[in-house]
C-alpha cells in the first residue's frame, strides 16, 4: 500500500517509526506533504529518507492509494474531496473539519461514487461500537467533557477572546458549553473526538459538548455520558499528552495507526 501523509507531526513520525519496524506490513510511504519548503515536515521526511511534496498536486502525482491527513482542519477541506473523487482513500485525523454538513456530505458521496474510503478514527476515544449500537435502539442525550491542563488551551483565538488568564487558574474554568455544533469550530486542534462522537452518534446539533482548563490535571480528561433507550454508559478516558504538543493525546496519534492496521483486514475486532 502506498502512503501519502499531510502534516510533520507526532503522528506522522509515528507512522514513519513504524513503518521502518515492519509493523505496518507490506506498506511505504510515497509523500510527506507540506504547504511549503518551510514545512517541517520536510525535516523529517529527509531524516527518515521518504520524499517531501508541497501541495495537492505534487501528491497526487506519487500515486498514493491511501493519504492521512494529520495537520489541519484547512487540509481535510481543501484535499479530503479531490482525493475522494480520484479514488484515494483518506483517513481524517481533523474529524472537525466534518461539522461543515455541505463539505462531510461531498466526501461521503465521493467515496461512495469513487469506491475510496473515507475513514474518521476514535481518536483519543473510545466507547464509539457502543454508542453505535445504543443508537439503534435509541439515544436520548449524549455528552462530552474535554478537560485539559490550561496549557493545552493557549494560542486558540476563542479562549484569548474570553480574556481567560490560563497561567493563574486557580481552579477548574469553563471555556464552552453548548452543542458541538457551535463549539467544535472554536477549539480546531483540541475538540476533534467530539466531532467524531457527534457523526458517530446522534449528530452536531443533539452531542452536547463541554469544554474545561484545569490546573489540577496531568492528563488530557474525557468524560462521555450516553443516555437512551438500551441504559446509561459513563465512559472516562485519561491520556497522556505529547510532551512537545499538550493538545494532543498520544491515544489519538496510536488510534491512526491502529486504524490503519485493520483498513484492508478482512477480520476485525470491535470497530
Amino acid at each position: 500500500m502506498r502512503i501519502g501523509i499531510i502534516g510533520g507531526g507526532e503522528i506522522a513520525r509515528l507512522f514513519l517509526e513504524h513503518l521502518a519496524t515492519g509493523e505496518l506490513g507490506d506498506a511505504e510511504v510515497v509523500a510527506i506533504v507540506g504547504r511549503s519548503d518551510a514545512s517541517r515536515g520536510k525535516a523529517l521526511a529527509a531524516r527518515h529518507g521518504v520524499p517531501f511534496a508541497i501541495g495537492l498536486d505534487a501528491l497526487r502525482a506519487t500515486r498514493p492509494d491511501v493519504v492521512i491527513e494529520a495537520a489541519s482542519h484547512d487540509v481535510v477541506r481543501d484535499y479530503g474531496l479531490p482525493l475522494l473523487e480520484q479514488g484515494v482513500s483518506f483517513i481524517v485525523l481533523s474529524g472537525g473539519a466534518l461539522c461543515d454538513d455541505t463539505l462531510r456530505h461531498a466526501m461521503e458521496a465521493a467515496a461512495n461514487r469513487s469506491g475510496a474510503m473515507l475513514y474518521v478514527p476514535s481518536g483519543g476515544i473510545g466507547g464509539l461500537d457502543a454508542l453505535k449500537a445504543a443508537c439503534v435502539a435509541g439515544v436520548d442525550e449524549v455528552t462530552i467533557a474535554v478537560t485539559k491542563p490550561p496549557a493545552a488551551w493557549r494560542g486558540i483565538d476563542y479562549v484569548e477572546k474570553l480574556g481567560v488568564d490560563l497561567d493563574n487558574l486557580t481552579g477548574a474554568t469553563v471555556l464552552f458549553e453548548g452543542s458541538a455544533r457551535e463549539g467544535v469550530p472554536h477549539f480546531p486542534a483540541n475538540v476533534n473526538i467530539a466531532a467524531v462522537l457527534s457523526m458517530a452518534g446522534i449528530g452536531f446539533d443533539r452531542t452536547r459538548l463541554k469544554v474545561v482548563a484545569d490546573p489540577a490535571l496531568i492528563y488530557n480528561t474525557h468524560f462521555i455520558s450516553i443516555k437512551g433507550a438500551s441504559g446509561r454508559i459513563d465512559v472516562k478516558f485519561e491520556s497522556v499528552p505529547f510532551p512537545n504538543n499538550p493538545k494532543t493525546a498520544m491515544l489519538a496519534a496510536y488510534s491512526s495507526l491502529a486504524a490503519f492496521r485493520q483498513f484492508n483486514s478482512r477480520v476485525r475486532y470491535g470497530t
